[in-house]
């Protein structure tokens, strides 16, 4: 399996650099996510005093025509940081900044879908919405073959991979420990891990997070991913059918609740949303992933644990529907719902922004409104 060069560099001799005292002053990472809607880019800055508060972090500006977001006679693009991580590489005082990009004229770049979304949870925030995704990814070498995969050939069938232990069974659990402590030292809410189905194919999930966060503590977590691959020469994919055939793909289910939905009886209004969602199922799907669907289509056959991408369905504790109830939530009559439709590499922002459209906000039709 092909791992990049700069996984072959010595870690010793860097480490002597990052040891060196840095005074007063403080290492901030600008991140943002490109034109593909689904990359990430970062550069960083010295910042003067330690920040408290994204108050204290300045604008900064990056080309947009490196990054697909402009063109190069116009290619000024402002970062405008929205939320603030601890920095698990170069650790305290230094910090990560997940950024919203605006365009020259200052309005939201195409893949700002950020800026949007928190008018929508402002409007509903009385409510409560909290939410989880389990964000689902493939380990791969920089050739783009599964990680621990036979060179020529295939591994053995699914079965005994998801949530399994030992050599055979799990490939790169250390990439996994790395992200999960990293992640908990930033400030990521994340609440968990597993492997998953295919080899080499694993889970995190991110949450209960309420409202704007649940998106900024996803993208700050994929961020972190991406790192700590890099640093072990290999790539974490994002792609919701990696591998072509009898193989699990890749999703990133969201559960969803209200304080409503969580209080006795709250069985009703799950119920009332799942209906909606019924009736909205394009609009979904399109929100789904960065392609509009295109790339859910080679996920949401109906086979390996998918629903139909043509047809909505709902369920208790059934994981081939387009909505689970989990079977406590049936039982206990109240909860949240797990919407299994969203795509691996989807956007956050664009998923719990539509369901809070639909379900909250009661909107019909093909298109959101515009408030």
């Amino acid at each position: 399996m092909a791992t990049s060069e700069s996984a072959t560099l010595s870690k010793a001799v860097k480490q002597q650099y990052m040891e060196l005292p840095q005074g007063d002053k403080v290492q901030a990472m600008y991140i943002w996510i490109d034109g593909t809607g689904e990359g990430l880019r970062c550069k960083t800055r010295t910042l003067d005093v330690e920040p408290k508060s994204i108050d204290d972090l300045p604008e900064w500006n990056f080309d947009g025509s490196s990054t697909a977001q402009s063109e190069g006679s116009n290619s000024d693009m402002y970062l405008i940081p929205a939320a603030m991580f601890r920095d698990p590489f170069r650790k305290d005082p230094n910090k990560l900044v997940l950024c919203e990009v605006l365009k020259y004229n200052r309005k939201p770049a195409e893949t700002n879908l950020r800026i949007t979304c928190s008018k929508i949870m402002a409007m509903v925030a009385d409510q409560h919405p909290w939410f989880g995704m389990e964000q689902e990814y493939t380990i791969l070498g920089t050739d783009g073959h599964p990680f621990g995969w036979p060179s020529n050939g295939f591994p053995g069938p699914q079965g005994p991979y998801y949530c399994g232990v030992g050599a055979d069974k799990a490939y790169g659990r250390d990439i996994v420990e790395a992200h999960y402590r990293a992640c908990l030292y930033a400030g990521v809410e994340i609440c968990g891990t597993n492997a998953e189905v295919m080899p080499a194919q694993w889970e995190f999930q991110v949450g209960p997070s309420e409202g704007i966060k649940m998106g900024d503590h996803l993208w700050a977590a994929r961020f972190i991913l991406h790192r700590v691959c890099e640093d072990f020469g290999v790539v974490a994919s994002f792609d919701p059918k990696p591998i072509s055939g009898n193989w699990n793909g890749a999703g990133c289910h969201t559960n969803f609740s209200t304080k409503e939905m969580r209080e006795d009886g709250g069985l009703k209004a799950i119920e009332d949303s799942i209906e909606k969602l019924g009736k909205r199922h394009g609009y979904h799907i399109r929100a789904y992933d960065p392609k509009g669907g295109l790339d859910n289509a080679r996920r949401l056959t109906g086979h390996h644990e998918t629903s139909n991408i043509h047809e909505f369905s709902a369920g208790v504790a059934n994981r081939g529907a387009s909505i689970r109830i989990p079977r406590n939530v049936g039982q206990d009559k109240k909860g949240y719902f797990e919407d299994r439709r969203p795509s691996a590499n989807c956007d956050p922002y664009g998923v719990t922004e539509a369901l809070i459209r639909t379900c909250l906000l009661s909107e019909e039709g093909a298109e959101p409104a515009d408030y």
